[in-house]
């Protein structure tokens, strides 16, 4: 089976290139660019292309379809406010016959009660697609299937706009499965937040975030396989669904590239919705006669191939007949123009493949936090990468020094909301690939002695968001250009190791907004560090974490050092860990933080150093 995102699976094999298929391509173009205009007639719900109707029964001609909500006679147009649609259009030279059909439309959320629940109707852990779901200001639809962010691999559900947000709903809003409908225990049945949507001509789409405690099987309850590829519906071709409401049911692709007008109510009102339209399988007809009813939106058809579901999504579910219409139908969204909207794929992509949040993010806090600016003492040090002196990773961003192959500083983000622990276990330590190998210190300084790689944004602190994304950034906290020389004892000689602890300190001793934090930090790189191997190895540290409390943004600076005013000779067993000023650290490191982070530090210290006492317990920290 073709692999790419428009695989044409059908019910059966077609020739290519033939005169019907140029046809429909030209009325497809036809369509796209004079919908609108034929839509405008408030009598006109939908115009698509289809076989034509005669006496009942479908032909072979091929036919440009309008469903009108009324169908009169000529003389009762002008007092519907409507016109006459021709008998037949002429597309790019080629006479086309029209069809009129009696026919309005819905969207397919609205449910009416039940004696008896069944499962697809209940909290389901994992969640799987042709279950119940809902925004909380909706009353409930059907998750169509299981998709990824297609730039960090983020896990979502798939349904329509009009079962995840709804005219009431907004981006951010809570999720539940399932919809409340069937269901009101909101608390008890969180699945995640609204994450995007859209409503227009692309599709009636969303996707909501599957939060934690909540896991998934994106095989398709009563057809049991799971969408890996995206199709186009052309006449005749057979689908399968999983409704919420109507379960399993089976349809026939009978009219294609069609506008429908759908009214969406409240402020939202009508709107003109790209999609195709699906009517009953006779050899595989549906209990009640209904292929489709309300709660069933959101459903992926499929594709069936030798009588069977493939693995191949044609459309979304998004509605169907109105009330009082008898004749029984469905529309989907074109997969493809959904997918593409909502920037989502059916596959997951490898760390490798993913597209991660580049570099450290100043806009991570509610309040933007700038990078550090080297001085003019030392800014001519820096390495540049396409022309500037800030080198980006996953999750953290930092300026390195040609003379000493280290870092001035390192500034990274922590989700503490979305950390993930992974294993370090066969990550091992390189060099950048993009900066000449020269510029960086790799393990030829490490090898027969004491000495750690040391990370100066810490790896646990880095692992966070989407899966994908957490072992990219597991992967790049290992590049050399993040690493500095300490003591194989460092973290655990004096005063327990407190600098390690710090970043987990602040989020066990602080009420942080959002649980969201900006650290930066790095090496004190002085002219008369010790040489060993041919290299200066730092002997101070610092640090500055970023966190905003109950809306006040807020810096504490910390220094690791074995005495503050740096006399006494180097004893790696006597460093200790300072609570300073950002002052202090700017004096030591050469570099200037912005006038934001200064605003938040309020730290008042003792004029004279020997009044100033290291940290002996993280309870030491002053965090107001």
């Amino acid at each position: 089976m073709p692999t790419n995102n428009k695989t044409r699976t059908g019910s059966a094999p077609r020739k290519s290139a033939s005169s019907q298929d140029k046809l429909i391509e030209s009325l497809k173009q036809y369509i796209r660019t004079r919908g609108p205009d034929l839509l405008a007639d408030p009598n006109v719900s939908s115009v698509g292309i289809g076989h034509k109707l005669k006496n009942g029964t479908r032909g072979k001609q091929i036919a440009l379809q309008f469903t009108v909500k009324q169908k009169v006679e000529p003389e009762a147009l002008e007092a519907l406010g409507t016109t006459r649609i021709p008998e037949t259009v002429t597309v790019d030279g080629v006479e086309v016959p029209t069809d009129i059909i009696q026919r309005s439309y819905q969207a397919h959320f609205r449910v009416v009660a039940e004696v008896e629940k069944p499962e697809r109707k209940t909290r389901l852990n994992p969640v799987a697609p042709g279950a119940s779901v809902g925004g909380v200001t909706v009353t409930a639809g059907t998750i169509g299937c299981i998709v990824f962010d297609r730039t960090d691999g983020t896990p979502y559900v798939l349904s329509n706009w009009h079962v995840l947000q709804g005219p009431d709903g907004q981006l951010g809003e809570e999720v539940v499965q399932p919809g409340r409908f069937d269901d009101n225990e909101i608390s008890r049945n969180h699945l995640g937040v609204l994450r995007r949507s859209h409503l227009g001509p692309a599709g009636d789409c969303a996707v909501t975030t599957i939060e934690e405690g909540r896991t998934f099987d994106p095989r398709i309850l009563g057809l049991d396989v799971a969408p890996q590829e995206l199709g186009e519906a052309a006449l005749g071709d057979k689908v399968v669904k999983s409704g919420r409401t109507t379960g399993v049911t089976h349809g026939i692709v009978r009219r294609i590239h069609t506008m429908a007008k759908i009214d969406y109510g409240g402020d939202v009102g009508e709107k003109t919705i790209g999609c195709f339209e699906i009517g009953p399988d006779n050899e595989h007809p549906a209990a009640d006669q209904q292929i489709s009813s309300g709660g069933d939106s959101g459903a992926a058809w499929l594709f069936k191939q030798n009588g069977r579901p493939s693995k191949v999504i044609a459309g979304l579910h998004f509605g169907g007949e109105s009330a009082g219409d008898p004749d029984d139908h469905a529309l989907a969204c074109l997969s493809s123009s959904v997918f593409e909207k909502l920037d989502i794929a059916l596959q997951q992509p490898s760390p490798e493949e993913v597209q991660p949040l580049r570099g450290y993010n100043p806009d991570f806090l509610s309040e933007q936090i700038d990078i550090p600016q080297l001085t003019a003492e030392i800014s001519g040090d820096a390495i540049r990468l396409s022309g500037s002196e800030v080198i980006p990773y996953t999750h953290y961003s930092l300026t390195l020094s040609k003379k000493r192959h280290f870092p001035f500083w390192v500034g990274w983000n922590i989700d503490g909301g979305t950390l993930k622990r992974l294993s370090r276990t066969g990550i091992p330590f390189v060099k950048d690939p993009r900066l000449p190998s020269n510029t960086q210190v790799g393990n030829e300084l490490y090898e027969a002695n004491r000495l750690d790689r040391g990370h100066i944004a810490r790896r646990a602190d880095l692992i966070w968001g989407s899966m994908p994304e957490a072992q990219k950034a597991n992967t790049d906290s290992f590049f050399y250009t993040n690493i500095t020389p300490q003591m194989d004892d460092f973290n655990q000689s004096a005063k327990n190791g407190l600098w390690g602890e710090l970043e987990d300190a602040v989020f066990a001793d602080v009420d942080v907004d959002d649980l969201k934090v900006s650290v930066f930090g790095g090496p004190v790189l002085q002219d008369d560090d010790r040489v060993y191997r041919d290299v200066k190895i730092p002997r101070e540290f610092w640090k500055v974490i970023a966190f905003v409390e109950r809306g006040e943004l807020k810096a504490k600076a910390f220094l690791l050092t074995q005495n503050l005013d740096q006399l006494e000779a180097l004893d790696l067993d006597e460093f200790r860990v300072f609570q300073v000023t950002l002052d202090e650290i700017e004096e030591r490191a050469h570099i200037r933080f912005p006038t934001a982070l200064h605003k938040g530090d309020h730290l008042l210290v003792p004029e004279a150093v020997a009044e100033r006492r290291p940290l002996d317990d993280l309870a030491d920290i002053h965090w107001d």
